[in-house]
């Protein structure tokens, strides 16, 4: 009889019949992680794999969709997920939750802020509302600057032109690529011109631009919106890696942190797996926090088997 036994997919028809016979779920051996194609998932999620190869575990991380990433959580197929944004992915998760099959583990990034940005000059003359957008109204051509078309923000925007919340509604929505958007926002800060524009954190635009979050007017929607970052297991880890378990729950990022692994990975171009290779080598007494009481898969400090490898 196997020593391990491992949830399959029902897909694939497997029964676990072997855990009738089995007083115990031995830990697992390999962590799956789902990765959704946004660059702060990506580098949290090379971070977390760093530490855990290093406490003894196999790791993958495989670029799915959210849709995937969680269908293989409730199937066993996958182990862990960084990415669950909410409020955007509250009704795709907690059913889930709601029927035992994933577990929300722990808010690893809290108080995340997204809505209509302005450049500080902008702020400190006197634009620290959306309201206070139309009374600049040509300043800023009635423009704002939006990303892809069919996202949660650029409905909400649309929404408030349509019914003329906030005093939008004679303004215009210019929607393109994410990418797109930030370039004519530079282009525009750096002469200096009124914009405004989407913002979110946590992105290497906070990092690279000296921006501030306008309050939200009139309950427009379109501002002050905030965000949590949940990470997600299939319900059984606890049982299967409680020590992997206990780390995931520690691992809560500040939001500067990410902000900065954003940028070095999306801005800079650099690669994750160095991105968070050095920034584990530079921030030991975070690491040391993440991993308080937890052991290796040999029953050793964490901490320490992390200190020798990462330390200088």
């Amino acid at each position: 009889m196997p020593t391990t036994i491992k949830s399959m997919s029902l897909k694939a028809g497997f029964l676990l019949t072997a855990l009738t016979t089995t007083p115990a779920m031995a830990e697992l051996d390999e962590l799956r992680f789902g990765v959704p194609p946004w660059s702060g998932v990506t580098v949290k999620s090379e971070v977390a794999a760093q530490l855990l190869e290093t406490m003894g575990y196999q790791t993958r991380q495989q670029d799915l969709a959210v849709s995937v990433i969680l269908e293989g959580l409730s199937n066993n197929d996958l182990e862990v997920y960084l990415g669950g944004w909410y409020p955007v992915q509250t009704d795709m998760v907690e059913p889930l939750v709601a029927d035992g099959k994933v577990e929300k583990v722990v808010s690893n990034i809290s108080g995340a802020n997204s809505g209509l940005v302005v450049p500080q000059y902008v702020y400190d003359a006197g634009v620290t509302t959306v309201a206070e957008l139309a009374e600049h109204h040509d300043r800023f051509d009635g423009e704002i600057q939006g990303i892809e078309a069919g996202t949660g923000i650029n409905e909400a925007i649309l929404n408030a032109i349509d019914n003329d919340l906030a005093g939008l509604g004679d303004w215009q929505l210019r929607e393109s690529s994410t990418s797109a958007m930030l370039a004519q926002a530079e282009q525009k800060m750096a002469d200096e011109e009124w914009v405004t524009f989407v913002g979110w954190e946590p992105h290497w635009m906070n990092v690279s631009f000296d921006l501030a979050y306008l309050a939200d007017s009139d309950d427009a929607g379109v501002a002050s919106i905030e965000s949590t970052v949940w990470t997600i297991t299939p319900a059984s880890l606890a049982d299967e890696a409680p020590e992997v378990h206990r780390f995931l729950s520690q691992y809560v990022i500040d939001i500067e942190d990410q902000n900065e692994w954003v940028h070095e990975y999306s801005y800079e171009e650099r690669p994750a797996d160095e991105v968070a290779n050095e920034w584990i080598g530079n921030n030991l007494d975070t690491v040391a926090e993440w991993l308080e009481g937890v052991e290796t898969r040999e029953g050793e400090s964490a901490i320490e088997q992390v200190r020798a490898q990462f330390g200088s």
